[in-house]
């Protein structure tokens, strides 16, 4: 064990984080060309399904422009704006990727792709459907 396996362990270890970095980014960037139609059908139905796995009131999932839900119990929306205290909003190739598992929340947050407001801004356990 001289210095040169500790350098090959390190390399090994550094070539490592590099793939992963690469596979993370390149999951990041999927966005398929689809029509619009599709994307619309295929958000609208993830969200469908998001709210039948969290039934409630208490947090309001925006996937704009084409569906927005309310899941989780908790504080139902204030009755002068009608927004419940705890919002996400995600563009609709973030939301699908994370719907199908093809990236998970906290990449999708460290990456900046995810604007949520409120205490419960985290719907990894909810994730993938």
């Amino acid at each position: 064990m001289g210095p040169a396996h500790g350098t090959d362990a390190a390399h090994t270890t550094n070539a490592t984080q590099d793939s992963t970095d690469v596979g993370e980014t390149a999951a990041l960037s999927i966005s398929p060309e689809l029509p619009r139609p599709v994307w619309a059908m295929a958000v609208r139905y993830t969200l469908f399904l998001l709210e039948r796995r969290a039934p409630g009131p208490g947090v309001e999932v925006r996937v704009a422009p084409w569906g927005a839900i309310k899941i989780l119990d908790g504080p139902a929306s204030d009755p002068h704006n009608l927004t419940p205290p705890d919002v996400i909003e995600l563009e609709p190739d973030v939301w699908l990727r994370l719907a199908a598992g093809i990236t998970t929340w906290a990449q999708e947050k460290n990456a900046g792709h995810i604007t949520a407001v409120g205490e419960r801004d985290d719907l990894s356990d909810l994730l993938p459907l």
